[in-house]
C-alpha cells in the first residue's frame, strides 16, 4: 500500500481501511496458528500497513500534514 494513496483518502475511508486490515490480520494469525498460512510474510506486511494508516490518522488528528517535509 502506497502512502500517497492513503493520504488522498478521507478520515472515514482510512478508518474503514484500518478496520479491514485488523480483520485481515486476525484471520492471518488464525491461519498461522493452525498451520494453514501460505505466506507468513503477509502478516508483517499487514502490520506495517496498519501502522501507516494509524500514522496518517494521527497526523490528521494533530492538524498537520507532513507531506511537505
Amino acid at each position: 500500500m502506497n502512502v500517497k494513496e492513503l493520504r488522498d483518502k478521507t478520515v472515514e475511508e482510512l478508518q474503514e481501511k484500518l478496520k479491514d486490515l485488523k480483520e485481515e490480520l486476525f484471520h492471518l494469525r488464525f491461519q498461522n496458528a493452525i498451520n494453514q498460512l501460505d505466506n507468513p510474510t503477509r502478516i508483517a506486511t499487514v502490520k506495517k500497513d496498519i501502522a501507516r494508516v494509524k500514522t496518517i490518522l494521527r497526523e490528521i488528528e494533530l492538524g498537520g500534514d507532513d507531506s511537505s517535509k
